[in-house]
């Protein structure tokens, strides 16, 4: 079986707990719940009423001042904490890391790298079918894919290379929002439904070609501010997607398909939106035949600005009062063949799939079936009565 372990070496950033790193801790007790916390050298502490929920934290005037200055309540070190919070082996009467946000709605924009647009106009030219993906990408790629390398979106040249697209008969949806004015956003998954680091992730069991998404998530407050990142793991099933857009509810929000984590790396002296983009995000996947798969994305490759990306999702045209976190969308779609030639990727189950970069740490899961991981029951309702009970909310 592939490893999953987790330590601070790995799950850190490279400047370890010098940046300013919150998280989320489930607490057990008498009164057991979700916790903020924040990542100090000397080891991990609950915010309390200071910061009783992710949302609350990150309307702070300045969010990484308040994690850094609270005094909170040290419940653990880093290393114990870390280890504990592996799906399997874990202890339920010790903490255990959460996905780092809780009441934000969790959103997604689609297609923002050229490469991965190709693959998302394969799989729907190839109509979900894994085994058609090897001669549509052929075809596309000598009739369109040195044309997109250099397009800015919404531009004139992209306006241009629309028409010559239709012309010869090559138009698709996903190179509509590619190439054109208006990004994809769409809803990722619901407030309290991500899943963290050490958990397993769901793949809906009717799937027979699905990918990883290593990418960058954007934690932003109701005032459209760019509070700070962390990473993701935007789950993707690309036989249904490909079926039919109008499924991609279905590809994107399962049980256990968006992961986020390890932490929040929030916006202060050592690291802001500019260190965002010139990140690489590295992924491993690691199966238990024996099978490797790496890939990198680069932000410097994304088409368009993150900034940009949160001005689409939000604004005077929509809000959301509760904040919300933005994956950023992913250069990398495997094409590497795991089993039969031409067939490509698809995960197996079991498969240890790492997101990592040097600034973020390392977000890793453990690969299952959506009906086979433990069902989402704690959701924004069981939260206002956890921390009621435990007199966390305030007046």
């Amino acid at each position: 079986m592939a490893t999953l372990t987790l330590d601070p070496k790995t799950s850190l950033p490279a400047d370890g707990t010098a940046g300013t790193l919150v998280g989320r801790v489930w607490i057990p007790g008498a009164e057991p719940g979700p916790a903020v916390a924040a990542l100090r050298e000397d080891g991990v502490y609950t915010l309390g009423r200071e910061a009783p929920t992710s949302s609350d934290l990150m309307e702070a005037p300045d969010p990484a001042a308040l994690a850094r200055g609270a005094a909170g309540t040290r419940i653990g070190g880093i290393a114990e904490i870390l280890a504990n919070s592996v799906l399997g082996p874990r202890d339920p009467a010790k903490p255990h890391f959460l996905a780092p946000i809780d009441l934000q709605a969790i959103k997604a924009a689609g297609v923002t790298f050229m490469r991965s647009l190709l693959e998302r106009v394969i799989e729907e030219q190839a109509k979900g079918d894994p085994a058609a993906a090897e001669g549509v990408r052929a075809t596309l790629a000598r009739e369109i894919g040195a044309d997109l390398a250099s397009v800015k979106p919404g531009s004139e040249s992209a306006m241009r290379l629309k028409s010559a697209l239709v012309a010869r008969g090559l138009w698709s949806q996903y190179l509509e929002v590619g190439i054109g004015p208006d990004a994809e956003i769409f809803t990722k998954s619901q407030p309290m439904s991500a899943v963290g680091t050490g958990a397993e992730i769901g793949l809906h069991p009717a799937s027979v070609w699905n990918n990883p998404e290593p990418e960058v998530v954007l934690v932003v407050n109701s005032r459209s501010r760019i509070v700070g990142a962390a990473l993701g793991n935007d789950v993707n099933l690309r036989d249904f997607e490909g079926r039919s857009a109008l499924l991609l509810g279905k590809s994107k929000d399962n049980n256990g398909s968006a992961a986020i984590g390890p932490f929040i790396r929030l916006f202060d002296a050592s690291f802001g939106l500019d260190h965002v983009r010139r990140m690489t995000v590295s992924l491993r996947v690691e199966g238990e035949d024996g099978f490797v798969l790496r890939g990198e994305s680069s932000m410097r490759e994304i088409s368009r600005d993150p900034a940009d990306l949160v001005a689409q999702m939000m604004g005077e045209v929509h809000q959301y009062p509760d904040g919300a976190v933005l994956y950023c969308g992913t250069m990398f779609a495997p094409t590497e063949d795991r089993g039969k030639k031409g067939d490509g990727f698809t995960h197996k189950l079991g498969d240890v799939v790492a997101i990592s970069a040097p600034e973020l740490g390392a977000l890793v899961n453990r690969v299952n079936r959506s009906d086979r991981i433990p069902p989402w029951r704690f959701g924004a309702r069981a939260l206002m009565g956890s921390l009621t009970r435990r007199g966390l909310l305030r007046g």
